[in-house]
Order: C-alpha cells, then sequence, then structure tokens
C-alpha cells in the first residue's frame, strides 16, 4: 500500500504540479493553499469551494492532519504552555509569554534538541527529529487563540526560542516563516518574528545570503572562548571569531540589529569582566543586549545571579558602552515553561494523559 504524504509539504510549485496531474486546473492550487494557510483548516471536506470530486482525490493522494494541542498548562502570571503530540512517544511544546501590550508566541522547531547546551533542560533530551513547516505554523495558530482565550489580546510576536536549534532545521524554519508572513497564510509582519540560535556561523551566513527579513538572536551567554565552551559544546566548532564575522556579513546583507540573548549563571559569567567582554564582542554590529534571568533545572548545576549583581552588569553595559538592555524577568516558571526549562513535564510525555 502507497503511504499517502502530507500535503502541507508541498511547496507552491509542487502543490500546483499535483493539482495538474489530478486532472483540475491550475488555479486550485491556490484555493486549496489559503484553505491550508490561511484558513487552517483540518480535513479536505472543509475545502467548500472545490468540487466533491476534487476533495475526494485529495483525500485518496494525501493527509491533512495539523498538530493540536492536548494538555495546557497556565501560570500564576498568565503565562500558557502547551504540549503537542507530534507522533506517538514524539511531544513538543509551545509557550504563551504575556506581557503587557505584548503578546508572544514560543515555539518549537525541533523535537528535542543535539546541542546540549548545559544550562538549559531541552538539552537534556535526545534529538528525535526535525518539524515540518505546517507543525511549527501550527504551533503559532493554537497560541493566537490563547492569547484572545486567556488575555482578550491578538498575538503580537512570535520567537523560534522553544524546543530545538531553528539553524539545524533550516528550510522548514524559513519555509514556516513564509506561511506565517505571506498570502496565503497568517500575514504577520517578518519584524515581529525572531529567530534564535545557538551560534552556527555557516547558517548565519546562509540567512544573510537569503536577505531574511525576520529579526536573528544568537544565544551568547559567555563571550570567552574558555567560558563558552563550557556552557555551549557548539562553541567548540563555532567559536567566538567566526560568530563575529557571521554576524558582520549578515548585517551587511539585512541590514537587521541583533539581538544578544544573555542568561546571568551566578557567579560563573555575571562580574563586570564579562560585562566588558561581552559588551567588546557585541561591538561588531548594531545591535541590543536582553539579560535573561536564569531558570532552574533539575541537575542545578548553575543558580540565577542575584539582584545587585544583576543590576551592576547592565549598568555597565548601559552606561560604559552605550547599549540597548533589557532585563527579561523569568514568566511561567512554575510550570517549568520559563526560558531553558523545556523538557516536556507534561502527562501527554510521561505517557499518562
Amino acid at each position: 500500500m502507497t503511504t499517502k504524504s502530507d500535503i502541507r509539504t508541498l511547496d507552491d510549485a509542487a502543490l500546483k504540479a499535483a493539482v495538474v496531474d489530478l486532472g483540475q486546473p491550475a488555479f486550485r492550487s491556490k484555493q486549496i493553499s489559503e484553505w491550508i494557510w490561511t484558513k487552517g483548516v483540518t480535513g479536505f471536506d472543509d475545502m467548500t469551494n472545490l468540487p466533491q470530486g476534487l476533495r475526494n482525490s485529495l483525500s485518496e493522494a494525501f493527509t491533512l492532519a495539523p498538530i493540536a494541542p492536548e494538555e495546557e498548562q497556565v501560570s500564576r502570571d498568565g503565562t500558557v504552555k502547551c504540549a503537542f503530540p507530534i507522533e506517538p512517544g514524539k511531544v513538543v511544546e509551545g509557550v504563551l509569554i504575556p506581557a503587557k501590550d505584548r503578546m508572544t508566541a514560543c515555539i518549537s522547531s525541533q523535537v528535542g534538541c543535539s546541542l546540549s547546551c548545559a544550562f538549559c533542560a531541552t538539552g537534556k533530551l535526545k534529538l528525535l527529529r526535525n518539524l515540518t513547516a505546517g507543525e511549527i505554523v501550527d504551533q503559532v495558530r493554537h497560541i493566537a487563540r490563547l492569547a484572545e482565550q486567556h488575555h482578550d489580546h491578538r498575538l503580537t510576536n512570535i520567537v523560534y526560542m522553544g524546543m530545538g536549534e531553528p539553524l539545524l532545521n533550516y528550510r522548514n524554519v524559513l519555509e514556516s516563516v513564509d506561511r506565517i508572513t505571506g498570502t496565503p497564510g497568517l500575514g504577520m509582519s517578518p519584524k515581529r518574528i525572531t529567530v534564535s540560535t545557538a551560534g552556527i556561523a555557516k547558517m548565519i551566513r546562509r540567512l544573510g545570503d537569503d536577505e531574511v527579513k525576520f529579526n536573528l538572536a544568537l544565544s551568547l551567554h559567555a563571550a570567552e572562548d574558555g567560558k563558552r565552551n563550557r556552557i555551549m559544546e557548539i562553541n567548540e566548532t563555532n567559536d567566538l571569531a567566526s560568530l563575529r564575522d557571521a554576524l558582520v556579513y549578515f548585517y551587511e546583507k539585512t541590514g537587521t540589529r541583533v539581538t544578544f540573548e544573555y542568561i546571568l549563571l551566578g557567579g560563573f559569567n555575571d562580574d563586570i569582566d564579562d560585562a566588558r567582554d561581552l559588551a567588546r564582542f557585541a561591538s561588531c554590529v548594531p545591535c541590543k543586549v536582553n539579560l535573561i534571568e536564569y531558570n532552574p533545572i533539575d541537575d542545578a548545576l548553575f543558580r540565577k545571579a542575584d539582584a545587585q549583581k544583576t543590576d551592576d552588569f547592565k549598568d555597565v553595559l548601559e552606561d560604559k558602552f552605550n547599549m540597548v538592555v533589557n532585563v527579561r524577568r523569568s514568566r511561567g516558571e512554575d510550570i517549568d515553561a520559563a526560558c531553558g526549562q523545556l523538557a516536556n513535564k507534561n502527562k501527554l510525555a510521561a505517557g499518562q494523559a
């Protein structure tokens, strides 16, 4: 028996060719795309402006099965974490993060992760597979509904900062951005999307070559190679010099300001010398810095920097180096939904749902 493929894995040209192969006019492919990517239908029979014969042919040739959350956890601060079953034994998490006039979807790009960063719970999971563009878009669609449902506010921002390394799922991540920003699609501005990477120099350069319109964030967390090697294995093959060159190339190609993400780990990377190292490294491109509170994970290798250390670190960057700095406070920590905590602590992943 021939295994049916997911229709959402077809690009526009392949979908048009498939429609023609089914004996239908090519314009039907645009109608199908609108049903899938704009309206988010869950079955071919919902495509009511298509002839019944075409709907039957599509059902025989393809699958259409968007993922949906089967578990939600709501934090005291209004953060909502969703568990999305992908297939048996594979679950990813997505998070709605409310903050004043912003509603942010933090979405995953892989089931698990292969990078094993020492401060990140997802890194303790093995990489099971990449997500498709459709599965990434599904997270956005459902989290947007949660923003309306829980906070009566539309979704304003999307960050690829959940489970996985987005640049190791390059094609599907960029296609998902196209579907989120395009028409047919969700029609969001690419400037409201940020893709975060642990630092893969050649893929950062590729983003520049592709002249992407979305924002780029580098999870830096230490600006000295020896120290960064200790917490991020990826730095052993993508050292700070190669990352600096790649970021300069990216900026020259796109003109987009880079964001540096920096988790403050108490007693490890939070002193004044660390701040100076960060400022020197970040001076390579126009940028802003997000200082992130450390959120504890099970192995407790690190601790949160104390408040005075955080303030001093921020003051050095702002006052001595004239940098734009934001301090990102923990959100959703009580449900393991905060930065670095996504590790499938849910009933669904534990086989209890």
